[in-house]
Formats: structure tokens, sequence, C-alpha cells
């Protein structure tokens, strides 16, 4: 079973083929789809998609790249999202100090509101972490959520087990399957299977052979797949199984649309 954990396909750049997208992805083995809005005005587009594709599911957000552009009122109607429509996790949320750190105060505080709704209603949560893994460590220590999955993770081994010890899992994806993307395979190398999951990012950062510039999909789940199990050195079968065991255990809503439905021991 494959599952990927993070792929924007309510992004612009699906417009032309989203529908075909999302079927193409099913029929190839792709049977859930983790789609994380990022803004309110995506809420909707994000549920829309998921009730037409049963195979994909929505995670509801505010992203720290899109927080100058958030007010105050945003996280009243996250709130109110959250008890209407009930999502398999509050994301993508977090911090980003690699585009700028000028608004760091209103990032921690759009962050820090939604780390409250996960805790209040028990939700995992689906992380941004670029170039600001500490500080979203200390705020995880501060709020103790559930847990939840570090998405596109890049940091140091140590700061891995930190966020296993906090009950989250780390998202590997495109990332990975470049030859002089050193770290991250060493990385990926280093961690047991049992604390990975398969992402995508679609349509952002897009696997070596697809190349920079291109659009990233979720049918290059199974090659990414294939990577990491090269990486470790076990049969592809035992990374999907294990990644997909792992998905559902952090987001455990997504058990309610396997088919037919995972039991997990």
């Amino acid at each position: 079973m494959l599952i990927d954990t993070h792929c924007h396909l309510d992004a612009a750049e699906f417009d032309a083929d989203r529908n075909s997208i999302a079927e193409k992805a099913l029929q190839q083995g792709v049977q859930l789809i983790v789609v994380p809005a990022v803004a309110r005005l995506n809420f909707d587009p994000v549920l829309a998609l998921c009730r037409q594709h049963k195979h994909c599911a929505y995670a509801l957000g505010i992203h720290p790249m899109y927080v100058d552009k958030a007010s105050i009122v945003d996280i009243d109607v996250l709130k109110t999202y959250v008890l209407e429509h009930s999502p398999v996790a509050i994301g993508e949320i977090g911090l980003d100090y690699f585009v700028t750190k000028d608004n760091f105060e209103r990032q921690t505080f759009f962050f820090t509101e939604q780390l409250k709704l996960a805790k209040q209603h028990d939700l995992p949560v689906i992380l941004h972490v670029r170039n600001a893994i500490d500080d979203v460590l200390k705020h995880l220590r501060r709020f103790e959520v559930r847990g939840g999955i570090a998405h596109a993770f890049n940091g140091s081994f140590q700061q891995a087990e930190q966020f296993i010890a906090l009950g989250f899992k780390l998202g590997f994806g495109g990332a990975m399957t470049y030859s002089r993307a050193l770290k991250i395979r060493a990385l990926a190398m280093q961690l047991p299977l049992e604390s990975i999951v398969l992402e995508t990012d679609s349509p952002d950062i897009p696997p070596e052979w697809v190349g920079a510039k291109g659009r990233n999909t979720p049918l290059e789940l199974n090659r990414i797949a294939q990577v990491l199990a090269h990486l470790k050195q076990v049969n592809v079968s035992q990374v999907l199984d294990i990644t997909s065991t792992n998905a559902l255990k952090v987001l455990p809503k997504l058990v309610d649309l396997c088919t037919p439905p995972k039991v997990l021991l």
C-alpha cells in the first residue's frame, strides 16, 4: 500500500489535469493521498477535491508562508471548520525561517494557536519546519500535541530523535532521490523505517528524474519508495508495508478511508 502523506493536489499547477492525476495515482497503487490546506482561501477547494476523490483526505491549517495574508479571524474560521468537517490533521502549519524571519512573531502566533487547536481536539499536526526545527520542537514541548508528521524533514539525526520521541513520523520524498543529497540520504539510511512516511509535496520538490524545474505528482511516489528501499537495502514491499502502517498510525482517521479497512495491530 502506498500513501502520499503530503500532496497539494489543489494547487494551480494541477488545474488542467487534477482529476486525471488523482485517478492515475490510484490506479498505480497510491491508495491514499493527504491534501493539506495552507490558507483560509483554500479550505473549501481542498474539501471539495477530497469529497470528489474518496482516496484523498484533507488536513486544514494556515501555512507559515501565508500568515502575512492571514487575519486573526482566520483562526476562528479554522476552529469552525475543524468542528464541522473533522480533518485528519491540523496542517500544514509550522515555522519557516528560510524565506524570512522578519515576521517571526506573526508566524509564532499562528503556529501556537493552531497547536492549541490540535491539542484541544486531539488531532495530529502536519508540520512545516524549514530552517526552524529547534523552535518548532520548543513549541511542541510546550503544547504536547498527539504527534503527527514533520514534513520534508532534513534536520540532524538528533533532531529526528526528538521528533520521534514526541510521537512524530518524518516525511521523506523527492529530495531524498538526488545523489548529491548526501545528508538526507544518510539520514534515511540511519533512521529506523518505522519512523518514516512517504510524501511527494506535489507539485513541489520533484525527484531527480523529473528535474528541479519539473512538476512533481503523486505518480512519482512508487519510484520514491524504490529509492528508499535501495538506500536501506530492503525489499520495496517492506517499505510500502511499513511506511503505510506508519502513516495510518500517526494519522488514524486515514484508517476509515482504506479499502478494504486495514486493522492496525
